[in-house]
């Protein structure tokens, strides 16, 4: 009997504490979600993210609104804790009466827990094909003059990133003759080195070529209304450093024009053409209209009017032009009278018409001829034209003056 009675008692007892210890585990478990969310991307008719306005839930076909939220800057808009069911989804623009919508869409599902994605294209054929004819035509000439834009501005960019590129290219054949010698070392003959230095200047000055031709057809094909003088410039540039006088000066020219077009002309842009104009015109031996051209660089732009006239005296002294050059020379001091190549460039032109006395045999300098070299030595006692100047003082008997320091030959 007491065993009888331990059976009946005891399996009421474990089940009592199978219930009691499986208690606490089912308090620990998190609730269900009871609600929804939604989310989206509202475009307008163009494309373009709309950046304002209002994404409604609606029960009752738009009359009212359960749910509303803000459209933001970016094109987007979310929304939670939305209750499960069935809604008509409505895009409103901030001016849109409460009766009316821009768009909308049926039977937008919000199910507990999940996030719903619903977006307002309104781009899509079928709002565009509600819209009235003329709105359908206003659409259309926006959307291409938008597309327009784009390749406009896409071009734009290539062509920035192409200015960077031969700007550099420019500076490197400047500075050609100096990366030869580093290039073929101490070593290399005079004519290893002048070869060196023609091969790098042909290859900038070709890139840049291609590239401001490519880039002055792709402006000219996108219609982009911006000032492309700047590319007919530098393509002038590498054609004259590729000696293509004649190109160059049609590209010089044509930049020039397009400056007369813009409402604030770039004095850089038309210091350099003019310039440019001035190199094909010192090279073809036409002194006049070389003078005339530099002038008017140095006229358009004070501010690099040393610079400019400078280099009419280097071009017409590279040119063997003896006379241009002492005159040249001499209008760029009027504007920098501290720059020594200057005074070289005047002896220089200077001395090829000394002359040679038959009694002592030392050569007679012309007037102003040894002031000149003895003006460059007090400036640059140490320049690369030092030595070359107190020989031909020394030649003609002439005192040097006692400031000069004579530097190394080389």
């Amino acid at each position: 009997m007491k065993r009888n009675r331990s059976h009946w008692f005891g399996l009421p007892a474990v089940a009592a504490l199978l219930a009691f210890a499986a208690w606490p585990a089912l308090a620990q478990m998190p609730a269900l979600a009871t609600n929804g969310k939604i989310h989206g991307t509202v475009t307008n008719p163009t494309g373009a993210p709309q950046t304002n306005g209002t994404v409604s839930l609606s029960i009752d076909g738009g009359h009212s609104a359960k749910y509303s939220f803000p459209v933001g800057s970016d094109g987007t808009y979310s929304g939670s804790d939305i209750a499960p069911g069935s809604y008509m989804a409505i895009y409103r623009q901030p001016d849109t009466p409460p009766d009316k919508m821009v768009d909308s869409f049926n039977d937008v599902k919000i199910v507990a827990g999940q996030d719903t994605a619903q977006d307002f294209d309104m781009s899509r054929k079928e709002f565009i094909d509600k819209l009235p004819p003329d709105q359908q035509k206003q659409l259309e000439d926006l959307r291409k003059h938008n597309s327009d834009a784009m390749k406009a501005n896409a071009v734009i960019k290539a062509v920035n990133s192409d200015l960077r590129t031969v700007t550099q290219d420019i500076k490197d054949a400047d500075t050609a003759a100096t990366a030869a010698a580093q290039q073929l070392g101490a070593s290399a003959s005079r004519t290893d080195v002048d070869a060196k230095t023609a091969e790098i200047k042909a290859a900038k000055y070709g890139e840049v070529e291609t590239l401001m031709k490519k880039d002055v057809d792709a402006l000219q094909q996108s219609g982009a209304k911006v000032d492309g003088s700047i590319l007919l410039a530098q393509l002038g540039q590498a054609q004259v450093g590729l000696k293509k006088y004649d190109e160059a000066e049609d590209s010089f020219k044509k930049a020039l024009a397009m400056q007369t077009t813009q409402a604030k002309p770039n004095i850089a842009i038309q210091g350099m053409a003019n310039a440019g104009l001035g190199e094909v015109y010192a090279r073809a031996g036409k002194v006049q209209d070389a003078n005339a051209a530099f002038d008017e660089a140095a006229k358009v732009n004070p501010t690099q009017a040393g610079f400019y006239l400078r280099n009419e005296a280097v071009i017409f002294f590279q040119t063997n032009n003896a006379d241009a050059q002492v005159a040249a020379a001499n209008e760029a001091l009027k504007a920098d009278p501290n720059q020594p190549v200057l005074y070289y460039i005047i002896g220089q032109g200077l001395v090829q018409k000394a002359t040679v006395d038959p009694k002592t045999q030392k050569i007679v300098l012309p007037p102003g001829c040894a002031e000149a070299y003895q003006k460059y030595l007090e400036l640059a006692p140490d320049g690369p034209y030092a030595a070359d100047a107190k020989g031909i003082l020394e030649q003609s008997g002439t005192k040097i003056s006692s400031s000069y320091k004579a530097g190394k030959k080389s």
